[in-house]
């Protein structure tokens, strides 16, 4: 299975370039999305043998995602890893990613974080437990934490998503749009890490986005059909 790494990353000039170094002892290929950063967040990952898109401003996460997901078809890749660039995702799980995978056809693999959230901030953690109840009744399938960004998207499944948004609502959107054309999303526990890192998640505006994007998806052709 040929697999490459997606970083989507904003402003990252302290983490991207160890993150780089430690993905590379699982997976070679490497593509970062600099998502109009004012730091040296590009030049870092270029520096350190990464394939780097550059967006001149900044178009937020969603847009990151689908530039770097037309990269890897352009490419040939037979799956994508999608991390964040900020340091809470251990490259160190990678291999149980790709090992799932490749016992799995065309599928979503997402990490899930609610196993244990002693450490994940309140906020966050309510959040995600009601945003991935609306997700899994809607899309009937059981995603314990949609919000998760560490995953592995097999390329069929990738080759089916139409995506219409360009902010955080698009990971939400790609699990949406899998269980529409019916591929599987499978669940896989993942140590995450909290440092105090910044979210750029705004909690009123990403909120009204992500209910605006169940609404519109339920008013154009209801609930996706049953597993």
């Amino acid at each position: 299975m040929k697999v490459c790494v997606l970083l989507p990353s904003y402003n990252e000039e302290k983490n991207i370039g160890n993150l780089i170094k430690r993905i590379r002892h699982y997976v070679s290929d490497i593509i970062v999305v600099d998502d109009g950063s004012s730091d040296r967040t590009g030049d870092i990952a270029s520096r350190e043998g990464a394939f780097v898109i550059r967006h001149i401003t900044n178009k937020g996460k969603g847009a990151s995602l689908k530039d770097g997901f037309d990269y890897v078809k352009e490419l040939g890749y037979d799956a994508v890893i999608v991390m964040d660039a900020d340091g809470q995702h251990k490259p160190e799980d990678i291999p149980l990613f790709i090992e799932a995978g490749s016992k799995k056809g065309d599928v979503i693999i997402i990490g899930d974080r609610m196993q244990d959230v002693a450490k994940m901030p309140f906020l966050r953690r309510m959040t995600n437990r009601f945003t991935s109840f609306l997700i899994s009744k809607f899309i009937r399938q059981s995603v314990p934490d949609s919000q998760c960004g560490f995953r592995l998207i097999k390329r069929r499944v990738l080759d089916n998503l139409k995506l219409s948004t360009s902010n955080y609502d698009t990971e939400s959107e790609i699990l949406i749009e899998a269980a529409r054309n019916n591929f599987q999303i499978i669940s896989l526990p993942i140590t995450t890490i909290y440092n105090g890192q910044h979210s750029n998640i705004n909690p009123i505006v990403d909120t009204i986005r992500f209910f605006r994007l169940v609404l519109k998806s339920f008013c154009r052709t209801g609930v996706p059909p049953v597993k």
